[in-house]
């Protein structure tokens, strides 16, 4: 199958089923809907609907379905892959930093991912250091991104000392965010990072760095792994190696959105607000 165009605002309706954003609603939470009684089948009345369900906050969504979307380190590319199939994103990059054998032999589950995205018309991109784009591909630089998005970044177990991790990844995020910042859309491009609540990734002080680096805050909101149906955390050393049954998409996270300083206020087609963003 061919490239996928990058879908227009002005288009009318095609057969191609990425080309529009699903509604949240679609998986699962729609509002218009009437619940009924389970005894008589008739509709329930507005206030015993009221009792009956919790109000629904919509998940704030950094991105839209005609962002230039390029997704670095990537683990298994269930994210990748559920931004393809159910956001309807059609103008994707995933990278990452293993080879293809190794990524398939740490993440089995990774040969479906990328079949679907290539059969698509998206990118996969093998050995991409997260410290070094633009240097490595001339894919990756001639472009001008819209959304750069860095999920749960780690360098991986390179000591046990928790000072020094800590600084091990301070200066990968470091040196990630000086190389990326060069690659955005001039018209408000934004880097995206997601990271877990509590220590020791607080202790990394991310909004620091990034100021550090020339960016700054745009705003934070709490990251929901279930706006993103397929995702799942994959770890550093891989599903056979360290998985095991350990699931990170149940832990509480966060999402920064940093823009170069002085930067073009985000777009707002492209994101849905929800009622935890600070």
């Amino acid at each position: 199958m061919g490239k996928a165009k990058r879908p227009q605002k002005s288009q009318s309706k095609t057969s191609n089923k990425h080309n529009r954003p699903k509604p949240y609603a679609a998986h699962g939470h729609n509002a218009a809907s009437k619940p009924t009684s389970k005894k008589s089948g008739v509709q329930a009345s507005p206030k015993a609907n009221a009792v009956r369900q919790a109000p629904l906050t919509v998940p704030t969504i950094p991105f839209s379905a005609h962002d230039r979307i390029l997704l670095v380190g990537e683990g298994d590319l269930s994210f990748a892959r559920s931004l393809l199939d159910h956001h309807g994103c059609a103008d994707l990059t995933a990278t990452v930093f293993d080879s293809s054998s190794e990524l398939t032999s740490k993440y089995p589950q990774a040969a479906s991912h990328i079949s679907a995205l290539e059969a698509e018309g998206q990118t996969v991109l093998y050995g991409i250091d997260a410290t070094k784009l633009g240097r490595q591909k001339k894919a990756l630089r001639e472009k001008r991104w819209d959304r750069i998005i860095f999920n749960f970044p780690h360098v991986g177990g390179k000591s046990t000392d928790v000072n020094r991790q800590v600084r091990y990844n301070q200066e990968m995020l470091v040196s990630f965010f000086k190389a990326a910042a060069p690659l955005l859309a001039q018209d408000g491009g934004t880097i995206v990072v997601t990271l877990f609540e509590g220590e020791p990734y607080t202790l990394w002080n991310v909004r620091d760095l990034a100021r550090h680096s020339g960016l700054e805050v745009q705003r934070s909101f709490v990251f929901r792994a279930e706006a993103y149906p397929g995702y799942s955390h994959a770890r550093t050393l891989g599903n056979i190696a360290g998985g095991g049954g350990w699931k990170g998409e149940d832990r509480a996270a966060r999402t920064y959105i940093f823009q170069t300083k002085g930067g073009a206020v985000l777009r707002k087609r492209s994101v849905s607000v929800e009622s935890e963003v600070e």
